[in-house]
This record gives C-alpha cells, structure tokens and sequence, in this order.
C-alpha cells in the first residue's frame, strides 16, 4: 500500500469522525444527563435528545456507507431512492430544497459514489440554506451527472473547489478535501471526467462523465 492509499483513508477516516462526533456525543450526554435528572419534564426533553441524537446518527451512517463504503447488500447498483434517502438525511433542518431529477432505475455504485460526496461538498456550502438541483442519466454507455447549488451565499472550501475543477493534484488532501479526491478518483477508475462552473456568486455546477466502456 502506497502512503498516498494511507494517508487518503486517514482523512477519510477522520472526515467519518468529525461528523459523528457531535450527535454521538449530543447522545452520550443525554443520557448522563438522564441518570441523573428526576423531573419528567426535563427527562421527557431529555429523551428527545436522545432521540434526535440518534437519528441524525443513524442518518450520517447510512450517508457514509454509501458515500464511502462497498454499499454492500446493493449488488452492484443502488435503487435511486437510496441515494436520494441518504442525501436528504445529512440536511437534517437545513432550509435546502432538493430538487431531484433522478428516474427510478438503479444506478451503478461509482455514480452513486460520485453523486452523494459531490452532494456532501454543496450541502456544506449552503450554510445558510437554499437549492440543490440532482440530475443523472445515462448517454449510451456514458453516465451524466450533475448537480447544480443555487443560493445567497455558496461556501465552498478553495482547495475543494480546486481538486473538483483541477485534479487530485491540485490541493493538499485533507480531512476537509478528500470527498472531492474521492470524486475524481472514482471518476478516473471509470474513464471519467469532472467538472465544475462558476456561473454566478450565487450559482455553482458541479458533475462528472463516467465512460465505464471507454
């Protein structure tokens, strides 16, 4: 294994642990808070925590099965609904409107990869909400995705955007950019190609060709 394999499943492995730090321990602390607490109504908003915790818990886990693992149990395509699932659980209250443009078929795992960690890097950028546009089809042995942010205001990390516009090589791979090295690794592995425009302040596309006969 190369340092490069190491290092990139390093900052991926600390990516998963910096986003589930804090409702695992929003959880943990309920429920210190609950063995000690006596009033019912401070332990019934207790318990709401506890609930809340976990589902935003289990929502992050389902993101990051598909996002960064095998996706085992799914052959080797997903059902759409999935990935539309797992996207709309890593919003949690965000005011973000997605808006999906995926039709039912399954779709192979590098584009769902593709799909879920270019939807984690847009999701982070609408910080104070608005609309996230997902499309994907197929062009005779080609997939196309794209995603479109538009809103207010779009933060997008510099070094991100300059691996998604530019290559693995453009940045130093982090914690923070290694959705996007995963993007254009996938990509690579399937003859493919990123993309990404700045249209306006206020609007940013994203995508990528797969060219898996190519």
């Amino acid at each position: 294994m190369t340092d490069d394999r190491v290092d990139f499943a390093s900052m991926m492995a600390s990516r998963l642990c910096h986003d589930l730090l804090s409702p695992v321990g929003a959880f943990a602390n309920g429920l210190e808070l609950l063995a000690d607490e006596k009033d019912p109504e401070m332990r019934a908003r207790v318990l709401d925590l506890l609930e809340q915790s976990a589902r935003t818990s289990a929502a992050k886990l389902k993101f990051f099965r598909l996002a960064f693992g095998s996706a085992g149990g799914f052959g080797e395509a997903v059902p759409p609904t999935e990935a539309k699932g797992a996207i709309e659980g890593i919003m949690a209250d965000r005011p973000i409107t997605l808006n999906w443009m995926i039709g039912e078929d399954a779709l192979p795992k590098p584009a769902v990869k593709i799909i879920l960690n270019l939807a984690l890097i847009l999701v982070d950028a609408l910080v104070r909400g608005g609309r996230l546009d997902i499309g994907c089809e197929r062009q005779g042995e080609n997939i196309e995705i794209a995603l479109h942010a538009e809103a207010e205001r779009i933060l997008v990390d510099a070094d991100v955007e300059r691996i998604l516009a530019e290559g693995e090589a453009a940045a130093a791979m982090t914690s923070r950019t290694a959705p996007a090295v995963l993007v254009q690794a996938v990509a690579a592995q399937n003859n493919g190609t990123v993309m990404l425009a700045r249209e306006t302040p206020t609007s940013l596309l994203v995508g990528a060709v797969l060219r898996p006969g190519g």
